[in-house]
């Protein structure tokens, strides 16, 4: 049976190809919503930037990852742009292997 932390879990296979990070630990991932009796999965997330042209992409492999997952029957995915994504949503792991660093907002590679 599909739970919340499956649901996030298997978001953790969606990577930003730009980044190449999930979308998890990048800190897209702002609400899911899973409606056990209906089989229905909402998530609200953004992107890094609003012009992100990767957004489709990564929204098939959303639906394509929790799809897989038992009693799940459909993804609905909403892009969301308040508040504005910044590194600093991030979570540390993401930000030790991208080298971001809080104190002075930078990143080092």
């Amino acid at each position: 049976m599909a739970n919340k932390k499956e649901i996030l879990e298997a978001l953790k296979n969606v990577d930003d190809p730009e980044v190449g990070m999930n979308i998890v630990d990048m800190g897209l991932i702002y609400g899911v919503d899973w409606e056990e009796e209906k089989g229905q999965v909402h998530i609200d997330m953004t992107l890094t930037s609003p012009g992100c042209p990767l957004g489709p992409e990564i929204i098939r492999d959303i639906k394509r990852e929790l799809r897989a997952l038992e009693d799940i029957q459909g993804v609905d995915v909403d892009l969301v742009w308040n508040p504005l994504w910044h590194p600093s949503m991030m979570s540390d792991y993401a930000k030790d292997e991208l080298g971001y660093d809080d104190e002075f907002g930078m990143t080092y590679y």
